[in-house]
């Protein structure tokens, strides 16, 4: 039987293979060759399908799993290596659809493992899908989705769906199953066998939503739900009687208005995009590199409503991120853009892969944002991911903004609809070699107006496309708001009203706290890059020079203090060795290299220091315990630790919201100890027996020392400022304190020749004031006047004694 079927297979392969381009997604187990090769290896399809056989035999082959017409054997008996849920649907409908022998094969195989207690068979969960077209709500018929649509189908249905839907599919490997594991846990009887079959047909109805996404909504049926809607049925209300215009005017304005920010999902748009995509990123960048990306489809699996969180470095964030979630084999989500980006041709385009736009600012314009609020809780409510930017714009420092928390409270409002299925956030770190709006955003930090996007931009940037390195795109640790929610406000479900959510007293402290914890969650997951650490070392050069060997040497010793304290276990590390960092960013030309008799030097031009500190101000968070702890060294001549671990705790605790740090004093104290030791290790710092930390003496090692302290001396002068300018002239006005740091900064700027645009941000400097009150450096007088505390003395100290004479001299009243 097995000969029969396997030639009637191998008779199919060549059609099949002519019509069939299947991507293969594979858990990480699988991909990184973890599996048990001296065991067995049985695989479970949905449908019993030549068709999916051979594309699962095609993806095995990409994957290098056993193939699966191969026979397998088991304590001298041969069985074939494949299961199968269920048969095809019967073409003649009086004819029964027959079962499977899978519940038989599977009860054989747990026997075996009660008999053989060294056979551990792996079962590898494979889902075939189709096209990946989701099905529509009626009055739909696209034929994808009419193929689609059925969880069985004929074998004369399945004929066509391979005919036009062949080379949209995907193959999906789960986590191997070890019939051991089961056997052990749930006996090795029918009962568990068909346990068994029922969590795959149930893991395959979950893994298959992932990758197709919920029903979809046709638009025209999705403005009726919401003309209907209370929420926006009161308003439309208010604007007759406010406006005096009809009924028929005012639903004309909110069908305008639907019309404006809806999205248009089209999965043929997605596919084709991403084939350009694809072309693209080969055309730009040398690799993408994806890490923790088995969360995204866990939590897809496990019916979260996943609403992805990216940092916003460039246009280039929309597409990329789109792009990588698709190849994880997951839906595409609907993404909140920018009004600016609706040009044409692009915002049809963008509007027709899941796009929905949004206006800068709508204070003011009730129906539009209650209209919008509701659209969004429609989207939650359907099933859909979305994703959207938490900083509202693309960050034109490269420092994280401070987020903008309309869209999180608007979210928080549709959980309290009632949704049953947990919300949860996913925060994405978003990084890159090269952004190639940096030039612009400098000349927009010096003054010079923002241009609007249009196609003659799109064409410009097209024609400049070039090697831009690596990109990198992490996923950091999720967030689900329901759980957030059960600890920040224990009584929030008091406030669900599936009608119409209120605004409850907790929104928005709640929203704020959530909003600080997502970017946190961004900066814990950043990726260190070959640029990013170059412009961090060089930045700290008086000249913004180095020699090549001393670069590399830099390079390796910031590398090395990363791997004795990490900054956090979410972030990623290059493998290869300074050298080869060095040498593959001098390729993407953004280094100067000069050459005399006793070597090379690397340099930075003018215009490289500004577009390399965008680079290393993505990474700068990262390396601030070790700046701090390299500074106290590099300041004094020996610092008792109990002394030194409680500065850095409290500099940590003030930069925290500025620079969206997550250490506690627990792990602040870790840190220090961990970076301490690593210096002694390699003699460049030495603890007395009364314990006390000191630098040892060799110019050479203090000279890597000082480049890491340097790290911060900007940081500390922004604190130096506030402090020094607070104590000299309180009582103050908050806006006349802003107005005094702004002056002293653009003084220092001038002085030490700080070409940052950072530095000079009254927003950021506001920032590190609101941190000094929160954490009591500065208090209110009676006239509600800022004026210094008690603790801001000490903490003025700690500064002074990090900071150049030279500059506190220069701040002055």
């Amino acid at each position: 039987m097995l000969a029969i079927r396997k030639f009637f297979y191998l008779l199919l392969r060549l059609p099949v293979a002519l019509l069939v381009r299947c991507r293969v997604v594979a858990d990480e187990k699988i991909s990184n060759g973890q599996l048990n090769a001296e065991q067995p290896v049985f695989y479970v399809l949905r449908h019993q399908s030549a068709s999916d056989v051979l594309s699962l035999r095609i993806a095995c082959k990409k994957a290098q799993l056993p193939d699966p017409l191969s026979p397998v054997e088991v304590d001298g008996q041969t069985r074939s290596r494949l299961l199968f849920l269920a048969k095809p649907t019967a073409l003649l409908q009086w004819r029964k659809t027959a079962k499977t022998s899978a519940i038989a094969q599977g009860f054989e195989l747990l026997s075996a493992h009660a008999s053989n207690e060294q056979l551990d068979a792996q079962l590898i969960p494979a889902n075939v899908i189709w096209g990946r077209t989701p099905t529509k709500e009626k009055n739909n018929t696209n034929v994808g989705t009419l193929l689609a649509d059925q969880e069985s189908p004929t074998w004369l249905r399945k004929f066509f769906i391979v005919l036009f839907l062949g080379r949209h599919t995907m193959v999906r490997f789960s986590e191997a199953i070890s019939f051991r594991q089961m056997a052990d846990q749930h006996g090795s009887n029918e009962a568990s066998a068909r346990k068994l079959m029922r969590i795959a047909r149930f893991h395959f109805h979950r893994q298959t939503i992932a990758a197709t996404g919920p029903r979809l909504m046709h638009r025209q049926q999705m403005f009726k739900n919401l003309l209907v809607n209370p929420a926006i049925q009161r308003v439309i209300n208010e604007e007759i009687k406010n406006k005096n215009i009809s009924e028929a005017e005012a639903k004309k304005q909110a069908l305008a208005i639907m019309d404006e920010i809806a999205g248009d999902y089209r999965d043929v748009t997605v596919r084709l995009g991403e084939r350009i995509l694809g072309w693209l990123w080969k055309r730009l960048y040398r690799d993408i590199k994806v890490n923790q990306a088995e969360r995204l489809r866990n939590l897809a699996q496990e019916g979260h409503e996943i609403i992805y969180l990216p940092c916003h470095r460039s246009h280039m964030d929309y597409l990329l991120l789109t792009y990588v979630i698709y190849q994880q084999g997951l839906v595409t989500p609907r993404i909140a853009a920018g009004i600016n980006l609706n040009f044409w041709p692009a915002g049809p385009i963008f509007r027709k892969a899941g796009a929905f736009f949004i206006r800068r600012s709508f204070k003011g314009n009730r129906l539009y944002s209650t209209i919008f609020r509701e659209y969004l809780s429609l989207l939650f409510e359907r099933g859909y991911s979305v994703k959207y930017y938490a900083e509202g714009g693309r960050s034109r420092t490269g420092r994280l903004l401070t987020p903008k928390t309309g869209m999180l409270a608007m979210t928080i409002q549709s959980l309290l609809r009632g949704i049953n299925r947990p919300l949860t956030i996913v925060p994405v770190y978003l990084g890159y070699e090269h952004v190639m709006e940096v030039g612009t955003y400098h000349k927009e930090l010096s003054g010079s107006q923002k241009k609007g996007e249009s196609i003659v931009g799109v064409i410009k940037a097209i024609r400049s496309l070039r090697n831009y390195g690596n990109g990198y795109v992490n996923f950091g640790e999720p967030i689900n708001i329901n759980q957030f929610l059960n600890q920040d406000v224990p009584d929030w479900k008091q406030a669900i009203d599936p009608i119409d959510p209120q605004k409850p007293s907790w929104l928005n402290p709640s929203v704020n706290k959530l909003a600080q914890q997502v970017m946190t969650n961004i900066n814990q997951c950043a990726a260190l890059n070959g640029v990013a650490l170059v412009a961090l070392i060089l930045h700290a050069t008086e000249n913004k020079a180095l020699s090549k060997i001393e670069l590399i040497e830099q390079i390796d010793f910031f590398l090395a203090l990363q791997h004795a304290a990490p900054y956090h276990n979410e972030l990623t590390l290059p493998s290869e060795s300074g050298a080869a960092i060095l040498e593959h960013v001098i390729s993407l030309d953004k280094l100067t290299v000069n050459q005399d008799s006793l070597g090379e030097i690397i340099s930075l031009t003018d215009s490289a220091v500004l577009e390399l500190r965008y680079y290393r101000n993505n990474i700068l968070h990262t390396f601030i315990v070790p700046s701090l702890v390299c500074r106290f060294l590099e300041r004094n001549a020996k610092v008792a630790e109990t002394a030194l671990i409680s500065q850095i705790q409290r500099l940590v605790q003030l930069l925290k919201s500025d620079m969206f740090l997550w250490q506690n004093d627990d792990i602040v104290a870790q840190q220090t100890l961990a970076i301490c030791h690593h210096l002694q290790q390699h003699n460049i710092a030495k603890q007395s027996k009364s314990g006390f930390w000191s630098l040892c003496a060799e110019d050479d090692k203090r000279a890597k020392v000082r480049l890491v302290a340097e790290c911060v001396n900007e940081t500390m002068q922004r604190v130096a400022i506030i402090s020094s300018l607070l104590t000299q002239l309180a009582p103050i006005k908050k806006s006349s304190l802003d107005e005094k740091v702004l002056v002293i900064a653009q003084r220092l700027s001038v002085l030490n020749n700080i070409s940052a645009p950072e530095f000079i941000d009254k927003k950021a400097q506001s920032t590190l004031i609101a941190a000094m009150r929160e954490q009591g450096y500065i208090d209110l007088d009676d006239n509600g006047q800022l004026v210094a505390s008690n603790s801001l003395s000490q903490l003025r100290a700690s500064i002074s004694n990090l900071v150049e004479i030279e500059v506190l001299q220069s701040i002055i009243p």
